[in-house]
């Protein structure tokens, strides 16, 4: 299958699942609500993958990219919902995405791709701009979870990369380096839940007394945190961090369609016409890509690849991963 189909399946459930969420904060505390997003996936993720495997295996800089992705995990998703308890989804959605045109722009090498960012970033000034007055504070949460996002893509993608390149050295197949990768981040999902818990298992403790409640508090945890994290990782070790960063422009239109359907939260015209900037500006980078992946392909060589930033092992000879 192609990266962008996993992407797909992300951007759905990133937005579906704090759509869901947002229902569930009328019987329980928002921070109830995170930890119980963090805490389920935790626990599928430990019995299916047994992170603690990782003993023994990781080197001492993967080990601390794993805990600081397990904070950055923790808290993002903590600030994540404080801010859609005070704003729309799609205004949270929007202003979350800003911190990703600054990692695209770290691999702009083109007019065309410039371009790209700057009508994406329109787009977002536009869907944001709708609603900037009234929850200072919701504004607060969510530029901060903005920061945590950025950094969630910069580990992750470092995380996706360092798996896939220790089962190439190992001679071990492209299955088994994606397997790796979502261990990986096993380990860094049960770090962010035991992070979590002093600000948020009290909150959420009256989720134990209804299990209903409880298991739409699983629910949100499976559809926010294990399906998209997962997708993202195999998404990650196939596309370059500046496409994967742009790509995820395309998630305040997810955010605004999800909104609406789940939440009622209808867009408005100025919410429509930033919703088409940001599809004609991923629209336009992803064809400029295509068309440089034509160009390169057959040379067996990767030096063709000027807008790559930091992905030095993309270069290396026979082991060129260009998205289709």
């Amino acid at each position: 299958m192609p990266p962008q189909s996993f992407f797909l399946v992300s951007a759905i459930f990133h937005y579906l699942g704090p759509s869901l969420a947002v229902l569930l904060f009328a019987r329980v505390e928002v921070l109830g609500v995170a930890w119980l997003r963090v805490a389920s996936a935790a626990a599928v993720f430990t019995l299916w993958r047994r992170p603690w495997r990782l003993a023994g295996r990781l080197s001492s800089g993967e080990w601390s990219n794993l805990l600081a992705l397990g904070l950055v995990l923790a808290v993002m998703n903590s600030v994540f919902y404080l801010a859609v308890a005070r704003l729309p989804l799609s205004t949270v959605g929007a202003i979350e995405f800003l911190g990703t045109v600054l990692l695209a722009a770290a691999g702009t090498r083109t007019r065309r791709n410039a371009a790209a960012l700057v009508l994406t970033t329109a787009g977002v000034v536009s869907i944001t701009s709708v609603r900037i007055a009234g929850q200072p504070l919701g504004f607060v949460f969510a530029f901060a979870n903005c920061v945590l996002f950025m950094l969630y893509i910069v580990l992750g993608h470092r995380m996706a990369n360092a798996g896939g390149r220790g089962a190439a050295n190992a001679g071990g197949a492209a299955q088994a380096g994606r397997l790796a990768n979502i261990d990986r981040l096993a380990g860094a999902m049960v770090i962010a839940a035991v992070i979590a818990t002093p600000w948020g298992f009290g909150g959420a403790l009256p989720a134990f007394g209804h299990p209903v409640w409880l298991l739409a508090g699983a629910g949100v945890g499976v559809c926010s945190s294990v399906i998209p994290y997962v997708t993202d990782q195999l998404a990650m070790a196939r596309l370059p961090r500046a496409t994967f960063s742009l790509m995820l422009a395309l998630l305040p239109v997810f955010a605004t369609v999800i909104g609406a359907i789940v939440l009622r939260q209808i867009p408005t015209v100025q919410d429509a016409v930033g919703i088409a900037l940001v599809v004609l500006g991923v629209a336009m980078h992803q064809q400029e890509r295509k068309q440089r992946g034509l160009r390169t392909a057959g040379i067996g060589r990767t030096e063709g690849i000027p807008d790559l930033p930091r992905h030095d092992e993309l270069r290396q000879p026979g082991r060129t991963r260009l998205a289709p």
